[in-house]
C-alpha cells in the first residue's frame, strides 16, 4: 500500500488556501506536486506559499501525471462538472469543493438566466447532471470527495457521535450561515454562482443536517432521506438606495440574496436551513439538534472561545478576525482556530485515508448529490409557490 498521497490542485484562491491548511496539518504525508490556475501570480503565489513543487496554466498537466493520485478541484462551479469527470477518466481520484454542480446556462437561454429560465427546467437539467457524473463513478471506480466542511467541523461530527452513540431520534434541525455579502465580483450573476446566498452558503449548514439526518440513520438501521422541500428566496438590498447599501456587499443582479428551505424527511421529521446576504458583524454559522433524548447547538462562528474589545484600528492591517468583518473596533468575537474548528483540517484527512485505505469518506457523492437536489427543488419551489415531492 502507498504511503503517502500525491496531489495536483486546480484553482489558487481561497478554497486552496483552506484546503492547505489540511495538507500541512494531515497524518498522513501528502506531497504537493502541481497548482494550477490560470494566472501566473496565482500560481507562484501558491507554491511559494503552500510548497506545490511546480505549477501550470494547462489542466492536461495535472490530468496526464501518472503521479498524481488525487485532484482537489477549488475552481469556482460553474466548471466542476467537466473537471470532475476529465479527472476521473483519467484515473484520479477526485475532491471537490461546493458546492458540487449547478444550473449556469446552456445556448439560446434568455438574459439574465435567474430571472428568465424556469426553476423546474434548472432542476430537471441538474438532475441529468447527477445521472451523469454518477455514471461516470461507476464507470471509473475513482473516489470522489465533497469538500463541505461544515460535515467535518469538530461540533458536527461530535454531535454525530452522540447521535449514534444515544440512538437519537431527530425531531427538528435548523442550520444557518449568513454574512454581509461576498468579496467575489460574481456573486450576483446566476450563470457564475448556479444562484445567489442560498446557492453560495446555504449548502453549509443543509450538508451537516443531511450528514446529521444519515448518523441518524446509520444508528437506527433504517434509510431516512428528504421527502419533500418547500422554499422561500428573497432580494431584500434591491430596494435599497446606494447610501442604505453602503454597508451591505451583496449586489444581486439576477440571484437571491435571502433564502430559506423547510425540508420534510421520510420519517416525518423537519429542518430549516436559513442564508442570507444581509447580516452586519460578521459570519454566523450554526446548526442545533432537537432530537427525542437530546438537544445539541453547534455553533462554529460566532463562537465565545476568544473576546476583544478595541477603541482603535491600529497595527491591525494584518491581523485576521473574523469573515466579512468591516471593522475591528468594539466588541468582537475573533475566529479562533477556524481551520480547525469549521472542519477544514479535518476533511483533508479523511480525504487522504479514504484514498489510501479504498473506503468512502464521509462527505462522499451521494451527500453532495442530496445536497444540490435540495438546493434546486428549493428554487423550484420558491418558483411554484408550492411544495416541491423529491421522493
Amino acid at each position: 500500500m502507498k504511503d503517502r498521497v500525491t496531489v495536483g490542485v486546480v484553482g489558487a484562491g481561497r478554497a486552496l488556501e483552506l484546503h492547505a491548511f489540511g495538507y500541512k496539518r494531515s497524518n498522513i504525508p501528502c506531497r504537493l506536486k502541481t497548482v494550477m490556475a490560470r494566472r501566473w501570480e496565482q500560481i507562484n503565489k501558491a507554491v511559494e506559499l503552500y510548497g506545490f513543487e511546480k505549477g501550470t496554466t494547462n489542466y492536461d498537466d495535472i490530468l496526464n501525471d501518472p503521479e498524481i493520485d488525487v485532484i482537489d478541484i477549488c475552481t469556482p462551479p460553474y466548471v466542476h462538472k467537466e473537471e470532475i469527470i476529465k479527472a476521473m477518466r483519467a484515473g484520479k481520484h477526485v475532491i471537490c469543493e461546493k458546492p458540487l454542480v449547478g444550473y449556469f446556462g446552456r445556448p439560446g437561454d434568455p438574459e439574465p438566466i435567474g430571472e428568465k429560465v424556469s426553476k423546474k427546467f434548472m432542476y430537471e437539467c441538474l438532475l441529468e447532471e447527477l445521472d451523469e457524473l454518477r455514471a461516470v463513478r461507476a464507470e471509473t471506480g475513482k473516489r470522489f470527495m465533497y469538500a463541505e466542511n461544515f460535515v467535518y467541523a469538530p461540533a458536527v461530527l461530535k454531535a454525530g457521535e452522540i447521535i449514534r452513540a444515544k440512538k437519537s431520534r431527530i425531531l427538528y434541525m435548523k442550520g444557518e450561515e449568513s454574512l454581509k455579502g461576498s468579496s467575489s465580483a460574481v456573486a450576483g450573476e446566476w450563470n457564475k454562482t448556479g444562484g445567489g446566498i442560498f446557492m453560495r452558503n446555504g449548502v453549509h449548514p443543509l450538508g451537516a443536517i443531511l450528514y446529521l439526518k444519515e448518523q441518524e440513520s446509520i444508528s437506527q438501521g433504517h434509510n431516512v432521506t428528504v421527502k419533500s422541500v418547500i422554499g422561500d428566496m428573497g432580494y431584500a438590498t434591491k430596494r435599497l438606495t446606494e447610501h442604505e447599501h453602503r454597508h451591505i456587499a451583496a449586489r444581486p443582479h439576477d440571484v437571491e440574496d435571502a433564502g430559506t428551505a423547510v425540508i420534510t424527511f421520510t420519517d416525518g421529521s423537519k429542518a430549516t436551513i436559513l442564508s442570507t446576504d444581509n447580516l452586519l458583524g460578521g459570519s454566523k454559522n450554526y446548526v442545533e439538534i432537537y432530537a427525542n433524548d437530546t438537544a445539541i447547538n453547534c455553533r462554529l462562528t460566532m463562537n465565545d472561545a476568544m473576546e476583544t474589545y478595541m477603541v482603535d484600528d491600529e497595527g491591525m492591517d494584518g491581523v485576521y478576525l473574523s469573515e466579512m468583518l468591516p471593522i475591528v473596533t468594539g466588541w468582537n468575537k475573533p475566529f479562533v482556530a477556524d481551520e480547525m474548528l469549521r472542519g477544514y483540517c479535518n476533511e483533508i484527512v479523511d480525504f487522504m485515508g479514504a484514498i489510501l485505505e479504498d473506503r468512502e469518506p464521509e462527505g462522499c457523492f451521494d451527500l453532495a448529490a442530496q445536497v444540490m437536489k435540495v438546493i434546486y427543488a428549493a428554487y423550484y419551489s420558491d418558483e411554484e409557490g408550492r411544495r416541491i415531492d423529491l421522493v
